[in-house]
């Protein structure tokens, strides 16, 4: 039996405008590209691609690594990437937002893997500062909204990003 996939309208606009902005990015980059010498070189190809499948395996290793830990502040039938208990524990005692800051690879590791100069170099750099500020604007202002009090004292603990060794580690090695 299947189980249906529900979440609220904020995570669904979020997931749609990170498509378009990685769908759209890709088109717009290539696009501009497609005679370059360095999109033409197989070589760069080769290197280009090789480091964007690292970066998108440390992206999504990182999601998965807050995800399992963000699943433990689900407690009863609420939405699907969603909390209805703030979660301090694991990853998220080190930074506020481990999901977020490996996602934000995405673009970076998507356009390596693409192999195109004009991505690489200008719109995933782009997309990143957005996804940053989308985190800084809508993410804490709903997590302040949801907890309160007890999210001002977790974040006036705990980073929004920590790039220890540390935690970096437990961030991305599985």
């Amino acid at each position: 039996m299947s189980k249906k996939f529900k979440t609220t309208p904020s995570v669904i606009i979020r997931i749609t405008i990170w498509l378009v902005m990685l769908v759209g990015g890709a088109y717009y980059s290539i696009s501009r590209d497609i005679s370059s010498e360095y999109f033409n070189s197989i070589s760069f190809h080769i290197a280009s691609a090789i480091v964007g499948i690292v970066v998108i395996k440390l992206a999504f290793n990182a999601a998965s690594t807050g995800g399992k830990e963000l699943a433990k502040g689900r407690v009863g039938d609420i939405p699907r990437l969603e909390t209805n208990q703030l979660v301090t524990t694991g990853i998220f005692s080190c930074m506020r937002h481990p999901m977020l800051f490996g996602l934000t690879l995405l673009p970076l590791g998507w356009a390596l893997l693409l192999c195109s100069p004009t991505f690489i170099t200008l719109v995933a750099p782009l997309e990143m500062i957005f996804i940053i500020v989308m985190v800084l604007v809508f993410e804490e202002m709903e997590i302040k909204a949801k907890f309160g009090k007890e999210y001002e004292e977790y974040k006036a603990r705990v980073p929004m990003v920590n790039l220890s060794k540390k935690c970096l580690k437990e961030l991305f090695i599985k």
